[in-house]
């Protein structure tokens, strides 16, 4: 038990490293001595947990993920057909308490690849979701799950991404959320002002 907490610890110091110096320098200026300077640990106890910084940043970047996961699975089980706005609303929520994180991620730092496994994972489930509501409600898509997926991950992960980058909260979070309600209800024609085709 103490030896988890103990290397609970010591990640979490990694971590909290790893952000501050990406933030600082970039992430490609970075070396793992720097990084276990900034974090106060040892190099050997570093390489007994990572192979490299790349390693450190996928393993802080699937946490962020799992915690992410961890917050939106309830929500987006509570609706049959979704589009309550309130997984949206979680996930703004979880990205201003770990602004710092999210910055990093989704400016592309890492060579992208921290990004990548992000969208690539958003895109994943909401795949899965898209075509267990189908199923759920007996409907057919007309567009393919995974596509729909990508294009509902891409305006997510823009809309993050301009959420974090503002120092103060650029509008309310439920504004938001009911913009982009709108947006997925109604459309990008009815958005930009038009009225539908009759």
């Amino acid at each position: 038990m103490a030896e988890d907490r103990r290397i609970r610890k010591t990640r979490r110091a990694l971590r909290d490293a790893l952000v501050e110096l990406v933030l600082e320098r970039g992430f490609t200026a970075l070396s793992v001595e720097d990084i276990t300077q900034r974090a106060d640990v040892a190099r050997a106890t570093f390489y007994s947990h990572f192979r490299d910084k790349d390693e450190l940043f996928a393993r802080v970047t699937r946490d962020l993920l799992d915690e992410l996961d961890e917050r939106l699975r309830p929500a987006v089980a509570r609706s049959a057909v979704g589009f309550t706005g309130e997984p949206v609303l979680l996930m703004l929520g979880h990205a201003r308490e770990e602004r710092d994180l999210y910055r990093i991620v989704l400016r592309g730092e890492g060579d992208g690849k921290p990004l990548r496994m992000f969208t690539e994972a958003c895109a994943r489930v909401a795949a899965e979701e898209f075509r267990g509501r189908s199923e759920r409600n007996a409907v057919e898509p007309r567009i393919d799950a995974g596509l729909l997926a990508r294009v509902w991950v891409g305006e997510q992960v823009a809309v993050l991404q301009w959420w974090v980058e503002q120092e103060a909260v650029p509008m309310p979070a439920e504004e938001v959320v009911r913009m982009l309600l709108d947006l997925a209800l109604r459309g990008r024609y009815w958005a930009t002002g038009f009225d539908l085709p009759a």
